[in-house]
């Protein structure tokens, strides 16, 4: 795992992880989250839905934020503190998703960065934006 203090994040600092959206982690997510929503599970129900099949779980793919920033931006002993997420597209099973946090702001003297966080589909779409706030790792 990688570690950035405050001290060595600059605004622009970037990282971003690529997922494929499964059946095995839809089914995975729905088990932790108790989320049952058939829109997610029952293909037949989620064909009669405007998503004409099944759609991913929206804070499955939120989740991803919270991956990089524990692991790669700032990484190891960031504290999440508030996340903001606007869902604008749905993410189907089969999609590659691009789920990438930029450094927005840094406030020094409290130990806090701002974050820009987007994910984006395989052919470029942004199906999430939003910000996250946290504590950098001491």
């Amino acid at each position: 795992m990688k570690k950035k203090t405050i001290h060595e994040l600059q605004v622009g600092d970037q990282a971003s992880t690529k997922v494929i959206i499964t059946e095995d982690l839809v089914k995975q997510f729905a088990d932790v989250s108790g989320d049952k929503n058939p829109v997610h599970l029952d293909e037949e129900y989620a064909s009669a839905t405007p998503f004409k099949s099944r759609i991913a779980h929206g804070m499955l793919v939120g989740s991803l934020f919270s991956t990089l920033l524990g692991t790669e931006l700032p990484g190891e002993g960031t504290i999440y503190l508030e996340q903001n997420l606007r869902f604008t597209k749905p993410v189907y099973l089969g999609d590659e998703i691009t789920a990438s946090v930029t450094v927005r702001e840094l406030v020094t003297d409290k130990n806090r960065v701002l974050l820009d966080t987007v994910a984006t589909n395989q052919r470029d779409e942004v199906v999430i934006t939003g910000t996250a706030g946290v504590l950098a790792p001491r």
